[in-house]
């Protein structure tokens, strides 16, 4: 029953987790979309702005995250279950830092560097177009960050009791071995006084005494 349990956890998790890598792979496929459209405007300037940069950042940072949370789920090991939290947990802080920001701050803007490509206007431009889509997006995307720290730590507990289990097991085992050693000797020992050593008879024993004259 534990191992079933274990294998739909790992199975939720890995499944939850893909959604970071599937934002991961947008994120990196928009910031080489950019990087072409960007060597095509401009071809004397081989400098990429901070908004490509960021794009390509976040998008490798999501995907090396959803790879070590798909290691963790497929071994069960504690440590990496609590580092993947750990990502995960941090993940989240930035992003609602970033949200809150944007939200209580006017002039969020600025806090950006410029961006003399233009594509960040476009994105913003975009996101204000398409905000109940991008909202549901972000929502998403969340609530599956939160769901993955739940069901590793669900993962964590299951894992560290079926190990406490099986040490249970081997400790009742070595409790048992003297009791078996104790029951074999015993029947050696028994098989040993019912066994009746066979003496053969001499040879000379067995040798006809010599014949009298007349007999």
């Amino acid at each position: 029953m534990g191992r079933i349990l274990r294998s739909c956890l790992q199975s939720m998790l890995k499944m939850v987790n893909s959604v970071a890598g599937l934002v991961g792979v947008a994120c990196i496929l928009y910031g080489l979309w950019m990087v072409r459209v960007w060597h095509r405007e401009t071809h004397a300037d081989p400098t990429l702005p901070w908004f490509i940069y960021t794009s390509l950042g976040l998008g490798v940072s999501l995907c090396l995250i959803t790879c070590f949370g798909h290691i963790a789920a497929e071994t069960s090991n504690a440590h990496c279950i609590s580092f993947y939290m750990i990502l995960i947990f941090l993940l989240i802080m930035l992003e609602a830092a970033i949200t809150a920001d944007v939200i209580q701050n006017k002039d969020w803007e600025e806090d950006f560097p410029e961006d003399t490509t233009g594509r960040f206007n476009e994105f913003k431009n975009f996101i204000r177009s398409n905000f109940e889509l991008c909202k549901w997006v972000g929502l998403v995307v969340v609530a599956a960050q939160a769901i993955s720290i739940f069901l590793g730590m669900i993962l964590k507990a299951v894992g560290s009791n079926s190990g406490s289990n099986y040490d249970s097991d081997d400790d009742s085992v070595n409790a048992r071995l003297p009791l078996l050693r104790n029951q074999v000797q015993q029947g050696a020992t028994y098989a040993t006084d019912l066994h009746v050593p066979y003496k053969s008879e001499p040879w000379n024993g067995r040798v006809c005494p010599p014949r009298v004259n007349g007999l």
